[in-house]
Protein backbone atom coordinates (compact mmCIF):
# COMPACT_ATOMS: atom_id res chain seq x y z
CA UNK A 1 0.00 0.00 0.00
CA UNK A 2 0.89 3.57 -0.60
CA UNK A 3 -0.39 6.92 0.02
CA UNK A 4 -1.29 9.69 -2.82
CA UNK A 5 -2.96 12.86 -2.87
CA UNK A 6 -4.76 12.09 -0.09
CA UNK A 7 -6.06 8.97 -1.03
CA UNK A 8 -4.62 5.23 0.19
CA UNK A 9 -3.69 2.49 -3.03
CA UNK A 10 -4.42 -0.49 -1.84
CA UNK A 11 -3.56 -4.32 -3.83
CA UNK A 12 -5.19 -7.28 -2.26
CA UNK A 13 -4.17 -10.52 -4.49
CA UNK A 14 -6.72 -11.39 -6.33
CA UNK A 15 -7.51 -13.56 -9.72
CA UNK A 16 -6.82 -10.37 -11.52
CA UNK A 17 -5.21 -7.48 -9.33
CA UNK A 18 -7.24 -4.21 -8.85
CA UNK A 19 -5.90 -1.53 -7.57
CA UNK A 20 -8.41 -0.19 -4.44
CA UNK A 21 -8.54 3.60 -3.41
CA UNK A 22 -9.38 4.94 -0.33
CA UNK A 23 -9.98 8.09 1.41
CA UNK A 24 -7.18 8.89 3.67
CA UNK A 25 -9.19 10.35 6.73
CA UNK A 26 -12.17 7.82 6.18
CA UNK A 27 -10.94 4.78 4.71
CA UNK A 28 -14.22 4.61 2.29
CA UNK A 29 -13.70 3.09 -0.65
CA UNK A 30 -13.35 5.54 -3.73
CA UNK A 31 -12.73 3.72 -6.39
CA UNK A 32 -11.22 0.58 -8.32
CA UNK A 33 -8.43 1.01 -10.79
CA UNK A 34 -7.86 -2.28 -13.59
CA UNK A 35 -4.19 -2.37 -14.32
CA UNK A 36 -4.06 -4.53 -17.63
CA UNK A 37 -2.78 -8.01 -17.96
CA UNK A 38 -1.37 -7.44 -14.68
CA UNK A 39 -0.18 -10.28 -12.42
CA UNK A 40 1.44 -11.10 -9.36
CA UNK A 41 1.75 -7.65 -7.79
CA UNK A 42 5.02 -7.30 -5.47
CA UNK A 43 4.81 -4.15 -4.51
CA UNK A 44 3.94 -0.45 -4.77
CA UNK A 45 5.00 2.94 -3.81
CA UNK A 46 4.35 6.93 -4.42
CA UNK A 47 6.23 9.73 -6.02
CA UNK A 48 3.89 13.36 -4.95
CA UNK A 49 6.92 14.98 -7.37
CA UNK A 50 6.27 12.80 -10.59
CA UNK A 51 2.13 12.83 -9.49
CA UNK A 52 2.28 8.90 -9.97
CA UNK A 53 1.85 5.32 -8.53
CA UNK A 54 4.95 2.75 -9.35
CA UNK A 55 3.68 -0.82 -9.12
CA UNK A 56 5.87 -4.57 -9.61
CA UNK A 57 5.12 -6.90 -11.17
CA UNK A 58 7.03 -10.20 -10.70
CA UNK A 59 5.08 -12.47 -13.22
CA UNK A 60 6.05 -13.33 -16.29
CA UNK A 61 5.92 -9.45 -17.35
CA UNK A 62 8.84 -8.72 -14.97
CA UNK A 63 8.11 -5.39 -14.97
CA UNK A 64 6.78 -1.91 -13.42
CA UNK A 65 3.51 -0.54 -14.25
CA UNK A 66 3.09 3.64 -13.59
CA UNK A 67 -0.34 4.47 -12.84
CA UNK A 68 -0.88 8.77 -12.75
CA UNK A 69 -3.54 10.19 -10.21
CA UNK A 70 -5.43 10.26 -13.84
CA UNK A 71 -5.20 7.07 -13.98
CA UNK A 72 -3.50 6.56 -16.93
CA UNK A 73 -1.39 3.19 -16.80
CA UNK A 74 1.97 2.73 -18.72
CA UNK A 75 4.46 -0.21 -18.06
CA UNK A 76 8.44 -0.60 -18.73
CA UNK A 77 10.23 -3.84 -18.11
CA UNK A 78 12.86 -4.72 -15.85
CA UNK A 79 14.11 -7.87 -16.80
CA UNK A 80 14.64 -9.46 -13.90
CA UNK A 81 12.09 -10.09 -11.61
CA UNK A 82 11.08 -6.86 -9.22
CA UNK A 83 10.29 -7.39 -5.45
CA UNK A 84 10.48 -4.12 -3.68
CA UNK A 85 10.01 -0.43 -4.89
CA UNK A 86 11.32 2.89 -3.78
CA UNK A 87 12.10 6.60 -4.70
CA UNK A 88 15.11 8.09 -3.52
CA UNK A 89 15.94 12.09 -3.40
CA UNK A 90 16.13 12.60 -7.00
CA UNK A 91 12.49 11.21 -7.75
CA UNK A 92 14.03 8.08 -9.51
CA UNK A 93 12.49 4.39 -8.63
CA UNK A 94 14.82 2.19 -7.48
CA UNK A 95 14.19 -1.35 -7.73
CA UNK A 96 15.09 -4.33 -5.94
CA UNK A 97 15.38 -8.03 -7.60
CA UNK A 98 15.19 -10.94 -5.38
CA UNK A 99 16.93 -13.43 -6.90
CA UNK A 100 20.05 -11.57 -8.71
CA UNK A 101 21.04 -9.80 -6.18
CA UNK A 102 20.57 -5.94 -7.90
CA UNK A 103 19.57 -2.74 -7.16
CA UNK A 104 17.93 -1.15 -10.42
CA UNK A 105 17.49 2.40 -10.27
CA UNK A 106 14.84 3.86 -13.18
CA UNK A 107 13.50 7.72 -14.33
CA UNK A 108 10.03 7.78 -13.79
CA UNK A 109 9.08 6.53 -17.73
CA UNK A 110 11.51 3.31 -17.13
CA UNK A 111 14.72 4.95 -18.48
CA UNK A 112 17.08 2.54 -16.94
CA UNK A 113 20.21 4.82 -15.13
CA UNK A 114 22.34 2.28 -13.44
CA UNK A 115 22.13 -1.25 -11.61
CA UNK A 116 24.11 -2.20 -8.59
CA UNK A 117 25.39 -5.97 -7.78
CA UNK A 118 25.16 -6.20 -4.06
CA UNK A 119 27.90 -7.65 -1.85
CA UNK A 120 27.64 -11.72 -1.75
CA UNK A 121 26.33 -11.73 1.91
CA UNK A 122 23.24 -9.91 0.69
CA UNK A 123 21.29 -13.26 -0.41
CA UNK A 124 17.83 -12.67 -1.57
CA UNK A 125 17.39 -9.10 -1.29
CA UNK A 126 13.73 -7.88 -1.08
CA UNK A 127 13.43 -4.11 -0.15
CA UNK A 128 16.25 -1.63 -0.68
CA UNK A 129 15.58 2.83 0.17
CA UNK A 130 18.55 4.94 -0.75
CA UNK A 131 19.64 7.60 2.38
CA UNK A 132 20.07 10.78 2.18
CA UNK A 133 23.92 10.51 2.04
CA UNK A 134 23.82 7.74 -1.03
CA UNK A 135 23.79 4.57 0.65
CA UNK A 136 21.27 2.07 1.18
CA UNK A 137 19.37 0.02 3.73
CA UNK A 138 18.30 -3.40 2.51
CA UNK A 139 16.53 -6.31 4.16
CA UNK A 140 17.26 -9.67 2.69
CA UNK A 141 17.39 -13.30 3.85
CA UNK A 142 14.41 -15.66 2.47
CA UNK A 143 13.77 -19.46 4.22
CA UNK A 144 17.08 -21.49 3.94
CA UNK A 145 19.37 -18.46 3.62
CA UNK A 146 22.30 -18.32 6.07
CA UNK A 147 21.68 -14.73 6.95
CA UNK A 148 18.27 -12.63 7.79
CA UNK A 149 19.19 -9.77 8.50
CA UNK A 150 19.42 -6.06 7.59
CA UNK A 151 22.02 -3.84 6.09
CA UNK A 152 23.61 -0.42 4.95
CA UNK A 153 25.39 -0.75 1.89
CA UNK A 154 27.87 1.68 0.39
CA UNK A 155 26.44 4.02 -2.70
CA UNK A 156 28.38 2.15 -5.16
CA UNK A 157 26.90 -1.25 -3.70
CA UNK A 158 30.07 -3.02 -3.34
CA UNK A 159 30.55 -2.79 1.08
CA UNK A 160 28.44 -3.94 3.78
CA UNK A 161 28.37 -0.48 6.06
CA UNK A 162 26.26 -1.71 8.73
CA UNK A 163 24.42 -5.00 9.31
CA UNK A 164 21.34 -6.00 12.13
CA UNK A 165 20.68 -9.81 12.08
CA UNK A 166 22.27 -13.53 11.79
CA UNK A 167 21.09 -16.90 11.91
CA UNK A 168 17.10 -17.29 11.41
CA UNK A 169 15.62 -16.66 14.89
CA UNK A 170 13.28 -15.25 16.80
CA UNK A 171 15.46 -13.13 19.44
CA UNK A 172 16.02 -9.54 19.51
CA UNK A 173 18.91 -9.48 17.04
CA UNK A 174 17.42 -11.93 14.49
CA UNK A 175 14.90 -12.34 11.76
CA UNK A 176 13.11 -14.74 10.16
CA UNK A 177 12.63 -13.61 6.35
CA UNK A 178 12.71 -9.55 6.95
CA UNK A 179 10.33 -8.43 3.68
CA UNK A 180 9.94 -4.73 3.88
CA UNK A 181 11.80 -1.34 5.10
CA UNK A 182 10.44 2.25 6.42
CA UNK A 183 13.07 5.36 6.82
CA UNK A 184 12.03 8.27 8.96
CA UNK A 185 12.92 11.80 8.81
CA UNK A 186 15.76 10.94 10.92
CA UNK A 187 17.01 8.26 9.50
CA UNK A 188 15.69 5.87 11.82
CA UNK A 189 14.90 2.24 10.51
CA UNK A 190 11.73 0.05 10.32
CA UNK A 191 11.57 -3.57 9.99
CA UNK A 192 8.60 -5.48 8.76
CA UNK A 193 9.79 -9.08 10.05
CA UNK A 194 7.32 -11.26 8.71
CA UNK A 195 8.29 -14.57 9.66
CA UNK A 196 8.28 -13.26 13.62
CA UNK A 197 5.08 -10.95 13.03
CA UNK A 198 6.68 -8.00 14.34
CA UNK A 199 7.88 -4.43 13.18
CA UNK A 200 11.64 -3.92 14.36
CA UNK A 201 12.90 -0.09 14.97
CA UNK A 202 16.14 0.46 14.35
CA UNK A 203 18.94 3.50 14.93
CA UNK A 204 20.22 5.13 11.79
CA UNK A 205 23.27 2.55 12.20
CA UNK A 206 21.07 -0.17 12.59
CA UNK A 207 21.26 -0.79 16.00
CA UNK A 208 18.22 -2.36 18.19
CA UNK A 209 15.94 0.46 19.70
CA UNK A 210 12.68 -1.94 20.32
CA UNK A 211 9.97 -3.54 18.84
CA UNK A 212 7.37 -1.10 17.83
CA UNK A 213 4.57 -3.75 16.78
CA UNK A 214 4.94 -6.58 18.63
CA UNK A 215 3.59 -10.42 17.68
CA UNK A 216 0.27 -10.32 19.98
CA UNK A 217 -0.26 -6.67 17.93
CA UNK A 218 -0.61 -8.58 14.33
CA UNK A 219 -3.17 -10.77 13.04
CA UNK A 220 -0.79 -12.10 10.30
CA UNK A 221 2.54 -11.59 8.53
CA UNK A 222 3.37 -7.86 8.17
CA UNK A 223 4.35 -7.68 4.41
CA UNK A 224 4.54 -4.12 3.68
CA UNK A 225 5.41 -0.70 5.65
CA UNK A 226 4.01 3.12 4.69
CA UNK A 227 5.01 5.91 7.22
CA UNK A 228 2.76 8.97 6.78
CA UNK A 229 4.99 11.68 7.98
CA UNK A 230 2.82 14.56 7.79
CA UNK A 231 -0.25 12.65 9.83
CA UNK A 232 2.93 11.15 11.74
CA UNK A 233 0.82 7.57 11.04
CA UNK A 234 2.52 4.19 10.58
CA UNK A 235 0.52 1.84 7.99
CA UNK A 236 1.38 -2.15 8.06
CA UNK A 237 0.14 -4.33 5.59
CA UNK A 238 -0.52 -7.72 6.71
CA UNK A 239 -1.23 -10.92 5.22
CA UNK A 240 -3.66 -13.06 7.19
CA UNK A 241 -3.71 -16.47 5.45
CA UNK A 242 -4.64 -15.50 2.19
CA UNK A 243 -6.78 -12.30 3.03
CA UNK A 244 -5.14 -9.15 4.45
CA UNK A 245 -5.76 -6.04 6.15
CA UNK A 246 -3.88 -2.86 7.85
CA UNK A 247 -3.45 -1.79 10.55
CA UNK A 248 -2.70 2.09 11.32
CA UNK A 249 -0.60 2.98 14.24
CA UNK A 250 0.95 6.31 15.73
CA UNK A 251 4.28 6.89 15.06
Amino acid sequence: MTILADEIYLVRYKVRDQVEVYDVTTYHLQRRLTVPVARSFTDMISCEHNRCVYIGNGGKLKCVHRLDVQGAVTRWAVNDSPRGLSVNAAHNVLVTCLGVRKIKEFRSHGDLLRELILPDDVINPRHAIQTRSGQFIVCHGYLGDPVHGVCMISADGRHIVHSHGGQRGSDTDQYDVPVHLAVDDNEFVFVADSGNRRVTFLSPTLEYVRQVVSHDQLKGAPWSLYLDTRQRLRYVAVNESGTGSVAVYSV
